[in-house]
Order: C-alpha cells, then structure tokens, then sequence
C-alpha cells in the first residue's frame, strides 16, 4: 500500500472520529487496515510475521483511563473478586462486636474475681477449722455442767442452779422417744434436718437480712445440730457472742459433726442434752416434771408443749406465765401442720408410721393443753419470784442453754433486808383486805436515783395455787398497771403548771366518754374529801383526783404540737413502751377503755 493511500485512510478515520465525538490524536502505532468501496475494511499488510498469531485490537492503542473491561456472556454477571482480608468476629467493629468483647472480658473478670473469694474462703475456713475443738469429743462434752449462782448486792446466795446429773435427768435413746416429739422438735427447731448439711444456707441468708434491718434482733437460724455444737463445743463466753466469726465457727462444727455422725445420734444427743425449764435436762425429765410420764408416752399435744419450750425455758413457764406458754405451744401445732401440709404429713426415723398434722387433730391438741391440771413444781429459793425474774433477764442475753451449763456468778441488786420486809408487807396487806375480796398482790421498789430494783414480791405465797401465787403480779403484762400510773400523770401535770400545792376538788363528778351513763369514779375507801392539795391526793391515792389531773393533760399527745405532754408521752419519756393502743380512756389507771 502506497503512502497516499494511507494517508487517505487516515484522514477518513479521523474525519468518523470527529463526527462521533471521539478523537485520539495519538496516532495507533500500526496503520488502520483500508477500506473498500463498500467501506468495509481491505486487508492489512503486515511486514512482521507474528509468530504467537494474536491480534492485537483497537483498545489496545488507546489509554488506561478509556479502556473498557471486556463485556462477560449475559448468563454469567460480572463479579469482582473479594480481595478484603477476613477479621475475626470478636475483632470486628460494631455493635456487636464491642458487646462481644465486653462480654469476654467481663466472663473473665467474673472467673478471677471467683477464684480470689474462692481462695479466701478457703484460707479461712482452714484459719478457723484450725482452732476449732475436736468433735469427736461430743460425746464425751455431754451432760458436763457447772453450777449457777445467783447472789444478792451483798453476795448473799439466793439460788444455785443444781448440776442436773444429781437432779432430774435420764438418758434415754431415740427408739424410746415418742414420734410426737421428734416430729414436733422438727417443725419447730429444723424442718430440713434429715437432709441438711448440718446448717441451713437459705435460713442463715435470710437470717443475716432480717439481723440488718433489725439491728441485731433478728433471727439465729440455728439448726438442730448447730445448737447442739454450740451448747457442747463452744465456750460460755463464745456462746453469748452475737459475731459472724462465732456463727462461722459454729457452721463449720455442725457440717463437721454431720460428717462424723448420724442424724439419729445428733437427734438422740440433742433430746437428752437440751434444757426444758424447771431443772428439767432432757427430754425424759421434762416429761416426768410436767406430765409425770416417760417421754414415749406423750400425746401430740405434750409434745407441742414440750418442743416450744428451749426456746425461752423461763420465759415460757406455765407455772408463771401460763397464757404465754400455752401460746407457745400453739405456735408449735401451727408449724408442725404446716410441715405435714406441705410434706404430706412428718416423716421421723425411729418410727414407719409419719406424724399428720390436720387442723381437726391441732385443735384437740390445744384443747388437751389448756384442759390439762398441772403439778405445781417444788422450787426451793428463798425469793422465787426475783430468781425467775432474773434468770429471764438473763436469758434475753445469753443463749438459754448456755445459763444453765457455764458456772455463771451473778449478782443482783435485791437488798435482802428490804426484801424480807416486803413479803412481810404484802402478805400482812392482802390478809386485811380478804374481806374486801383482795387476795393477791405484789411490791416492787426502786431506787429512783439509779434505777436498781431493792425489793420485789410478786404474790403473797409463791406455792400457794389457789391464787395462782407463782405468776409475779409485779411483771405480769395482763395485769393493769393500778394506781402505779398515777404518778406519771401528776408528774405530766406539773410540766403544765401544776405544783404540789394546786388544789384540786374531791367530789362527786361525772366524765363525759361517749357511754351512757357517763363514767363516775369512785375512791377505794368510797367517801369524798372536798378540797385538796395535789400532794394529798397523790399521797392516799384517790382516784377522783387523779382523773381530773388525767383530763388536765390529756392521754395522747397533741398532734398539733411537737412535744410529748400527754400522760402516755410522759411515760415514754421515763422508759415505759407497753401502752401501744389507741383506745385508753380516762380512769385514775389509764387503763378504763
């Protein structure tokens, strides 16, 4: 092909270039083939022998920036090859992925923080296990007591507590236990105790809770063997302790003994060991002194009685708090039917045949207890009344278990001379009265500067029944406090202006209270003394007077005003809680409702 005719090929491409809107004005680096007269492209020459055979095209010439991607077959649609590297899922950015980490981290966290408590726990368990007595000594620690005393302020022996191995106790093995009393020991003092570790978790949880938001008076959520650890391996001093470290010690003993020993030798050893009041260790002489009959014949109802007793042995003494005690024992009816409710009736191991408990067989047992005659005890103390008094006091304090094992000495503030007086006073005072239908009463006196109780009677005859001489009148919360609150309400009076010297009228005067006649006291000696002097009144006790002085100052205090004024705020204001109702009404008493 000649030159010009190239040339004339050129100009026609670019001429179709223009036309088209594209132009490459870098010419291709080998010539375009020609055209024919049809415009169809002439064979090329080509002077070079291409050995591969390949064609080299149009887009070949053309730059980077304007060259197209070959077009795929229209089945396959053009894909891009994923060339991004794959990150692992707990590296990836993203919702996701930062909850994941923080979930890994915080599993982590959780795992090192377990392991550091679960070292701790360890460590101490193995500090405190250390020091621990050996329980295998259990038995030999049992029925070892040392004797109570009791003293007046000047050391003068007022009572001592016997040791019980010389006094009323028998051993007596679980198989001669009557199932009643298992069961009822079980419902009242450790309804998981066949299956339970020797302490009960969820109790002792709940127990530390209601302690908290009690401060300190809540529960113990002692289990049967952790009582019986405590009254045998524990020291007196240890016992009284209200600290997690001795409850921690006591835990690890008790998982320490049911490892040791059966449940039926713990059970056996508690029965036989635990203290029922009235001198009485054991379950086999708390049956002979209440019931005059072995422990394998008491009935469900004995049984209830007996198993609400080491709670509070003084407390609950139906020689001198009968309404208390029989409510205890009802207490004890209400848990073992629940028990056997929700267990479908008491399985115990020394008899095939389960306690049940229905509403029908509690009521008889209830019944029983209150149809039921009781032998007054012998008691042979020289004041009775203050000694039980005390050993209550003493078991608010100290575990009841612990009082009666660890040789306490304990002197009281009873001056013996003024008691002795006292009782003389009484006793002459109720035997003047008899005419007047008195036959009981009681003293109790105080020195005001201290508080310190010097005397106290609580009935004329301790022994004698007919009056029911062993309840102490002087403590008894069902009695009305009498004339003793009267001075509380003249004391009120003299905070709004009274003296001793204000005069006050003692005649007949009828008080308004809603009832119909309207209230009209009377004086005991049933006459009127006209005009007198608050400091007479108060000196012979007339009743008309004082509630005149009552309705002075008001029963309840003013809601308008912040201060106590009334005679129930006074009598906050020195010490006295028990007048918690709502509907005192005047009387010389503040007890007329």
């Amino acid at each position: 092909m000649s030159n010009e005719e190239n040339d004339r090929i050129r100009r026609i491409i670019k001429s179709e270039e223009e036309t088209q809107g594209v132009y490459n004005p870098t010419p291709p680096a080998f010539p375009r083939p020609a055209l024919d007269k049809d415009n169809m492209p002439l064979p090329r020459r080509v002077d070079e022998i291409d050995v591969e055979g390949t064609r080299v095209t149009r887009a070949a010439y053309e730059p980077t920036s304007r060259q197209v991607p070959p077009q795929l077959p229209k089945y396959l649609p053009p894909t891009e090859p994923n060339t991004t590297p794959r990150i692992p899922f707990y590296r990836r950015r993203g919702t996701m992925g930062c909850f994941l980490r923080g979930l890994i981290a915080s599993v982590f966290a959780l795992l090192v923080i377990g392991l550091l408590m679960g070292s701790y726990f360890v460590y101490r368990y193995y500090l405190i296990a250390s020091t621990l007595p050996d329980v295998g000594t259990l038995r030999d620690r049992a029925s070892q007591f040392q004797t109570t005393r009791i003293l007046d302020r000047n050391g003068q022996l007022l009572y001592e507590l016997l040791d019980p191995t010389a006094g009323r106790r028998n051993y007596i093995p679980l198989e001669k236990i009557s199932p009643n009393l298992i069961a009822a020991t079980i419902a009242t003092e450790d309804k998981e105790f066949y299956t339970n570790p020797g302490f009960d978790p969820i109790a002792i949880v709940r127990a530390l809770w209601q302690n908290y938001v009690t401060s300190g008076q809540g529960g113990g959520a002692s289990t049967i063997t952790q009582q019986l650890a405590r009254a045998l391996l524990l020291s007196p001093e240890e016992r009284s302790q209200r600290t997690v470290n001795r409850k921690a010690r006591e835990i690890i003993l008790s998982a320490e003994i049911t490892r040791r020993y059966a449940k039926d030798e713990i059970l056996e050893l508690y029965l036989n060991e635990i203290y029922y009041g009235n001198l009485a260790y054991g379950v086999e002489a708390a049956a002979e002194t209440y019931f005059g009959k072995s422990a394998k014949e008491l009935t469900l109802g004995e049984a209830a009685f007996l198993a609400g007793l080491p709670q509070s042995p003084a407390v609950y003494d139906i020689y001198t708090n009968p309404d208390g005690t029989l409510i205890r024992q009802q207490q004890v009816l209400v848990l073992m039917f629940d028990l056997s409710n929700t267990q479908n009736c008491i399985a115990v191991s020394n008899s095939d045949t389960p306690v049940c408990v229905d509403p029908t067989v509690a009521t008889q047992a209830a019944n029983e207890m209150k149809a039921y005659s009781y032998r007054p005890p012998s008691f042979d103390s020289k004041y009775p009344h203050w000694v039980n008094f005390v050993r209550s006091q003493l078991e608010e304090k100290y575990d009841a278990q612990t009082i009666y094992r660890s040789g306490f000495v304990v002197y009281t503030t009873l001056d013996s001379v003024m008691q002795d007086k006292a009782q003389q006073l009484v006793t002459d005072q109720v035997a003047a009265m008899v005419d007047s239908n008195a036959h009981n009463g009681a003293l109790v006196a105080i020195r005001p500067s201290t508080g310190e109780i010097l005397a106290m009677v609580g009935s004329p005859d301790f022994n004698n029944a007919e009056i029911a001489g062993q309840v102490n009148m002087a403590t008894s919360p069902t009695r009305q406090p009498g004339s003793s609150m009267k001075p509380f309400t003249y004391i009120a009076a003299f905070e709004k202006g009274w003296t001793p010297s204000t005069l006050i009228w003692d005649v007949p005067t009828q008080f308004p209270d809603g009832a119909n006649p309207p209230y009209e006291p009377r004086n005991y000696d049933g006459t009127f003394h006209g005009p007198l002097t608050v400091r007479t009144a108060l000196a012979n006790s007339f009743n008309i007077p004082a509630v005149k002085a009552l309705e002075f100052i008001g029963i309840y205090d003013d809601p308008n005003t912040p201060e106590k004024e009334g005679m129930i705020g006074m009598a906050e204001k020195l010490g006295i809680t028990s007048l918690t109702r709502n509907d005192y009404g005047l009387s010389p008493y503040a007890g007329r409702r």
